[in-house]
């Protein structure tokens, strides 16, 4: 009798033991797929499309920059029209789509954020973009009045954000498939 119920014992406990490494196992599936898709559909092109526009808005700077290195827009004397006509070129070709693309992740993939809420860089870049396509919209009928968004575009945070995210992701990527020194 005590050798039934100890063969009974040990299978019922082999078998919560299988049942629980399959759940965790599972669970961890789940978590590095959730990660890929971070990675794939929002913070990495994020990161990629910051990297992009801090470039490229650093070539234009070094192109059209003004003796000492100053923005046209950052100076006492305001930008001329030739000056003006190249940053609705610039805006129009380069810096609008790639700031769309951004608003266009944030709406597309909320659900793969990090935070449990939106965080307000976030919301700030949509609400730059919007501004920035009301401004386009004015120069496609002609008005040259206005050439900023009317919210500034906040460069250095969102870079910093989508940096981090980025990061974190890999890190948190690499652990997960058992891989030390995040390679």
């Amino acid at each position: 009798m005590i050798a039934l119920v100890a063969t009974i014992g040990l299978a019922l406990a082999g078998y919560i033991a299988t049942y629980l490494n399959s759940l965790r196992l599972s669970q961890r599936q789940e978590r590095l797929a959730r990660v890929n898709r971070q990675l794939s559909d929002f913070y990495g092109p994020l990161f990629a499309l910051t990297e992009v526009n801090s470039r490229s808005f650093q070539a234009f700077k070094e192109r059209n920059a003004r003796p000492g290195g100053r923005s046209p827009f950052d100076h006492e004397i305001p930008p001329t029209e030739e000056e003006l006509a190249e940053w609705r070129l610039w805006v129009t070709t380069v810096f609008l789509p790639n700031v769309r693309a951004m608003r266009d992740l944030v709406i597309g993939h909320a659900d793969l954020l990090r935070e449990t809420v939106m965080p307000p860089i976030l919301l700030q870049l949509c609400a730059h973009v919007s501004g920035y396509e009301i401004t386009a919209a004015r120069w496609e009928r002609g008005e040259f009045d206005q050439h900023l968004s009317v919210v500034p575009f906040p460069s250095a945070e969102i870079a910093g954000y989508a940096r981090q995210g980025f990061t974190h992701l890999k890190a948190e990527q690499s652990r997960l498939l058992g891989r030390r020194g995040g390679r």
